[in-house]
């Protein structure tokens, strides 16, 4: 999907369009691309992950099995703010890329010196850059931002159950 040098002075791997495709093939910003059920799953497979993990090292933290229902809080708190960062992450990440197909300039760097240059992009590049960021990256922002929106909702709750027990 490269573009001809004379067309596109933008390094191969700078390209918004080449970044997008560079992030939607990676490990993690993958995942937020999956189709809603799987998205759902893994999410379920990070918290019950994330719990196991961490539960032992919330007990030996406590020690005290009397307040094993705070144990259990404070695992689910330690782990929403895990998917939190991890959310917060994604939607930074995709965000960039968003802001990068959707504008007509694009700072980029040619040697690593440094020496930041701007290129406007002409009409067909925009146009298509404009249309893959509102039909394909932005269902993804709002995917994460939902998420995010969610678990923060849970952190609220947790938090609230945390002090009332």
């Amino acid at each position: 999907m490269s573009i001809n040098k004379r067309t596109c002075p933008v390094p191969f791997e700078q390209q918004p369009l080449n970044e997008y495709f560079a992030l939607k093939s990676s490990f993690c910003f993958g995942w937020s691309t999956l189709a809603i059920n799987e998205y759902i799953i893994k999410i379920i497979y990070i918290f019950c992950i994330s719990f196991l993990i961490f539960f032992p090292l919330i007990c030996i933290i406590i020690n005290n099995y009397n307040f094993l229902w705070k144990a259990f809080l404070l695992n689910c708190l330690t782990v929403n703010l895990l998917l939190i960062l991890v959310f917060t992450r994604l939607y930074l990440g995709w965000s960039y890329v968003m802001k990068r197909l959707v504008s007509a300039t694009i700072f980029y760097e040619e040697s690593g010196w440094y020496d930041g240059q701007i290129w406007i992009k002409n009409l067909d590049m925009l146009t298509k850059d404009r249309l893959v960021g509102l039909y394909e990256v932005m269902p993804f922002i709002d995917r994460i931002q939902y998420s995010l929106i969610v678990f923060i909702v849970f952190l609220l709750i947790n938090i609230l159950l945390f002090w009332l027990l």
